[in-house]
């Protein structure tokens, strides 16, 4: 079966049977820990989602934060069914290191392990440059060798892991204000070009109060996620947004269309982190209901 015959069918057998189960989101790594929880923080991002079915690792940060994190949770991430990268820069890929190494010795000291599918934008391992002079900012992991290690599946279009979880893949730029950030290049067959980040990609859980929308930085633009959401969902209503937004020194006009954007998508509630300033949640604040993020933090949906 095509992917693509996989998700149409997955997708008219969830519209007939709506949402099932719950979900629980961990926030392994973020920015900022919680007051009172001692947590590790860094500038990058990691979840752990817990669906029927299945154990998910959404991105794994910079460092093995994520791991110590998780450790402290009681989750040692040797019985993943699935990796999602959100995208290949180094706040998201870098730590998968540390989890090859984690399987690695599981496997040497003949321990209990699951060899996780991994799933990701077919552009998440080519080179990535920033402004400056850094000569690397994306995977340092090639997709050779994530083929040793993981089953890879690399999909432009929406995948569906479980029943009620999808990858949306490419994501459709609709909205003119989030456009791709100057100075970002990617090397593609051994050129240069302007990188419109199209492996900025989303996880999305459709529960019976409505969808759930897990994302990394949100290079392809928050209201861009959501929209794609929910027409990939075939669901309207939306439970609430948690992961980056990539909103930092935003300008007014841009957080005045964003906010216009998502009260007409019918979002209510938010988590915003990780690349996601103080001006903007502060903003944001004035129109949602903005809960507070960080290493650590817990939340379950139904």
């Amino acid at each position: 079966m095509s992917e693509y015959s996989r998700y149409a069918n997955l997708r008219d057998d969830i519209l007939l049977k709506g949402g099932v189960g719950s979900m629980r989101v961990r926030v392994l790594a973020d920015n900022s820990t919680l007051i009172d929880r001692y947590y590790l923080a860094e500038p990058g991002f990691s979840a752990l989602i817990e669906v029927e079915g299945g154990k998910v690792l959404f991105d794994c940060g910079y460092s093995d934060v994520f791991l110590k994190n998780a450790m402290k949770m009681d989750q040692a991430l040797l019985d993943l069914t699935h990796v999602v990268l959100s995208h290949g820069h180094l706040d998201h890929t870098w730590g998968l290191f540390h989890l090859i190494a984690a399987l690695t010795e599981a496997q040497i000291e003949k321990r209990n392990f699951s060899r996780p599918e991994l799933i990701a934008h077919p552009d998440v391992f080519l080179t990535k440059r920033s402004a400056g002079t850094l000569p690397e900012t994306g995977s340092l992991i090639s997709e050779e060798k994530c083929r040793d290690h993981f089953r890879l599946v690399l999909s432009q279009t929406p995948l569906w892991i479980f029943e009620d979880l999808v990858f949306l893949g490419e994501i459709p730029r609709k909205y003119p204000f989030e456009s791709p950030e100057p100075g970002r290049k990617i090397r593609r067959d051994g050129v240069l070009e302007p990188d419109g980040m199209a492996d900025d990609s989303a996880l999305v859980w459709r529960g019976k109060e409505g969808l759930v929308v897990i994302t990394g930085c949100s290079h392809s633009g928050i209201c861009n996620i959501v929209a794609y959401a929910r027409e990939v969902c075939g669901e309207e209503r939306i439970q609430d947004i948690i992961g980056g937004f990539h909103l930092l020194r935003a300008s007014e006009d841009r957080m005045h269309a964003l906010v216009t954007t998502l009260s007409i998508l019918g979002v209510t509630r938010m988590h915003p982190c990780h690349c996601t300033d103080f001006q903007a949640r502060r903003r944001l604040s004035e129109s949602f209901l903005v809960e507070d993020t960080g290493s650590g933090l817990t939340c379950e949906y139904t």
